[in-house]
């Protein structure tokens, strides 16, 4: 199946294999709709990966087959992303990283280059089934767009890299969750998406890789080491198909 759709100011056109579709999505999306019947309220569904590992684009592909489906509650997806610090912000902040001071710009995407408790705050009032705003992630701009999603149906998917990181402040956060789905890959696949990426975006492959290699892969690793154990374990192969690691029931 074919999905034309736009992430993060972006165009995104998905494809994925029947198979996929009908042993993998189309049973979550039953089983979040039959959570959320037997909950007879809002429940929030956390999605965490490594960067390129798909996240961003499953989930709203998700949402978009949800709509398909008669009498199941509409899915809001919005996304961790949109807790980035401003540009402005990593233009004049440092981190340390292995003993060494680094400009937060350069390494834009790692944990530390987040708002994590205006993130928790957000994510508790949304747990808690408030209709409220969220803002996205302008990758054309760099930065957040605050507001710019309304956040007002009973299932809600939060997608992002480090929602369940096993690490101080981010380990917390699946406590809010009702349904936990977690994707892993290869690293040197994740390491050819990335540059692909950044050389789409008209970066020459040169920086690509530089930034890719100082940058994301470092976030890359952290993921697929310290991600803790989710409901739904998916696994991305190179053919861009996804298999099923693990699944717990309801």
């Amino acid at each position: 199946m074919v999905f034309d759709l736009m992430i993060n100011n972006m165009p995104v056109r998905a494809k994925y294999s029947d198979q996929n579709v009908k042993e993998i999505f189309l049973p979550l999306l039953h089983k979040l709709d039959a959570l959320q019947k037997q909950k007879n309220g809002r429940i929030l569904v956390m999605a965490a990966a490594p960067p390129a590992a798909g996240k961003s684009t499953l989930t709203k592909v998700l949402a978009c087959m949800a709509d398909g489906i008669p009498g199941m509650e509409k899915i809001t997806v919005v996304g961790m992303d949109g807790y980035h610090k401003y540009q402005s912000y990593l233009d004049t902040h440092t981190l340390f990283r292995e003993g060494e001071e680094i400009l937060m710009a350069k390494v834009k995407g790692c944990p530390e280059t987040f708002d994590i408790e205006k993130l928790e705050g957000k994510i508790r009032e949304v747990a808690a089934g408030k209709t409220g705003t969220w803002p996205d992630f302008d990758r054309i701009k760099e930065d957040p767009v605050e507001d710019a999603l309304i956040v007002d149906s009973d299932i809600v998917l939060l997608e992002g890299n480090y929602l369940l990181l096993n690490e101080k402040g981010w380990r917390d956060l699946s406590k809010y969750a009702d349904y936990t789905i977690s994707i892993s890959a290869d690293q040197e696949f994740l390491r050819s998406r990335l540059i692909d990426r950044r050389v789409r975006a008209g970066i020459p492959r040169k920086d690509a890789e530089e930034f890719v290699d100082f940058s994301d892969m470092y976030n890359v690793r952290m993921c697929l080491r310290n991600t803790m154990p989710a409901d739904l374990m998916l696994y991305l192969e190179s053919s861009g198909e996804y298999s099923i690691l693990h699944e717990s029931g309801l």
